[in-house]
């Protein structure tokens, strides 16, 4: 496959721009790369003492005062790696229109980039969540071992989905203005702020739709419940993913040609 060969040739250059992208961020900070752990360990703070104070809510298969703030920290690293790597894949190529237009390089490096850095951004994220997790006594088990499986069953689906759509965005900017609002209803039929459990009866079938139940739910497994994912559902995800990384490639490699004269 010659887009595989591509980016092994331009490896150096899609390194070098994660870098060069974290450096700009913090150009003039005098906390430079500190921002990097402050910023999500602000969040996961808000998380973890406020919303739990206020709900003082309790999950079953848990026992710890933050559970609540457990469970929903432990999805929030789940969605967001999904999120960010989707949202950005949706306008990668209308954001580095002019780039591609006066450099002459692989087009297909542009989602390898910028899902390289929402992986850095995203084990960040986790690093954090998990030193929260050791302040609140909630420690994880072996079954962190899963997460690498996950999360890359994850990053394949959100770029499979993402780049597929990006494409298309190029060319009918309307995507670009309803997928976001559509990612938000998505949100909330995900179980990432509540439990499957308190659903009505007969609402569960319809969860179980969602192809980013399994994902959430292995999150919450691992670092919640401290037990193996149900990698069945992985397993069917990955497959998922593995086809739509094809498709989107395909539709890619049909457009690529006429993006930057649409661009």
């Amino acid at each position: 496959m010659s887009w595989i060969r591509e980016l092994y040739r331009f490896r150096y250059f899609i390194i070098t721009s994660i870098v060069n992208e974290f450096r700009s961020r913090f150009v003039r900070s005098r906390l430079g790369a500190a921002w990097m752990i402050l910023n999500p360990l602000a969040q996961v703070l808000i998380f973890a003492f406020i919303l739990s104070e206020l709900l003082s809510a309790k999950l079953p298969g848990i026992d710890n005062k933050y559970s609540y703030a457990i469970y929903l920290m432990a999805g929030t690293v789940g969605w967001t790696l999904f999120a960010e790597i989707f949202n950005r894949c949706l306008t990668v190529f209308i954001d580095n229109g002019n780039t591609m237009k006066k450099l002459a390089f692989p087009k297909i490096t542009l989602p390898v980039i910028v899902t390289g850095s929402a992986l850095v951004n995203n084990l960040l994220l986790l690093l954090s969540v998990t030193l929260i997790f050791a302040m609140l006594g909630h420690t994880v088990s072996s079954a962190i071992l899963w997460l690498p499986v996950v999360m890359i069953v994850t990053i394949a689906f959100a770029v499979g989905l993402g780049l597929f759509f990006g494409v298309l965005n190029v060319f009918i900017r309307d995507i670009g203005q309803i997928m976001p609002i559509i990612l938000q209803i998505w949100y909330w039929f995900t179980p990432v702020v509540y439990m499957e459990a308190i659903l009505p009866k007969g609402y569960g079938k319809y969860i179980a739709l969602n192809p980013m139940y399994p994902i959430i739910s292995a999150y919450h497994n691992i670092f919640v419940f401290q037990k193996t994912p149900n990698m069945t559902g992985i397993g069917v995800i990955g497959c998922i993913s593995a086809g739509l990384l094809l498709l989107a490639v395909f539709v890619y490699r049909r457009a690529s040609a006429e993006m930057v004269d649409v661009l």
